[in-house]
């Protein structure tokens, strides 16, 4: 791989929404080439008959059966927590439009 370009580099920091000034790009231009290269090493890795896997902890999907808990609070005492005024069961909020 060759060394980024540093138009190259402004175009990426463009995609990402990042402003770089001139020394950033000229950083950025060695580090992300530096990264770009170790990725290019990985790819040259034997990996024939490596099953692929999504974890290696060997936990699977812990899933809980839905339940109807009634001893949660009622929404009236919870609204009474709020410092804000409270009308028809909702809580007014500022505007910020005034």
């Amino acid at each position: 791989m060759t060394q980024l370009t540093p138009d190259q580099v402004r175009h990426i920091a463009k995609l990402a929404r990042l402003r770089l000034s001139e020394e950033e790009v000229a950083k950025f231009s060695t580090e992300l080439t530096s990264i770009l290269q170790y990725v290019d090493k990985l790819g040259e890795v034997d990996t024939e008959g490596v099953e692929a896997t999504a974890q290696v902890t060997g936990l699977t999907n812990g899933f809980r059966a839905d339940e109807i808990r009634s001893d949660l609070a009622p929404p009236d005492a919870l609204l009474a927590t709020s410092p804000l005024p409270i009308t028809d069961h909702q809580i007014q909020t500022p505007s910020a439009h005034g």
